[in-house]
């Protein structure tokens, strides 16, 4: 007799194992596909105009955003390309370059799962000011 009672416990542990599996691999998956995201970049290049602004935002994920105003001809509005920077070094020196003329190089990651990482898809890595 004793043996009809042991049968529901490894049922329950049978159900707790699989479920604590189950949520193991949706962790790992969506750890491996925001590292994916984040390393492996879907186009990089080159993009130069007046860094019109740079703040860091978030109500909880603090990130760092800018906008660079690109404009082709005098009197004619320009085109704003939104960026985020990921980078410390190129954080500091993007701080006192508001208002200049710069060309920066960024990476475009498509699918980055959450804003915590960047308010755009743009990261740019370095900045270059631009002498006329």
């Amino acid at each position: 007799m004793p043996a009809a009672p042991a049968a529901a416990p490894r049922k329950r542990r049978a159900w707790g194992r699989t479920l604590l599996l189950l949520v193991v691999a949706v962790v790992l998956v969506l750890t491996l596909y925001s590292w994916l995201a984040l390393h492996w970049d879907y186009s990089n290049g080159y993009r130069s105009g007046t860094l019109q602004k740079f703040s860091r935002k978030g109500w909880v994920c603090k990130t760092y955003e800018g906008e660079l105003w690109q404009s082709v001809v005098t009197n004619v509005s320009p085109k704003v390309w939104d960026f985020s920077v990921r980078d410390e070094h190129v954080v500091q020196a993007m701080d006192s370059l508001v208002g200049k003329e710069v060309r920066v190089h960024y990476t475009e990651h498509r699918g980055v799962p959450t804003s915590c990482f960047a308010d755009t898809p743009y990261f740019v890595d370095s900045v270059v000011v631009v002498t006329p």
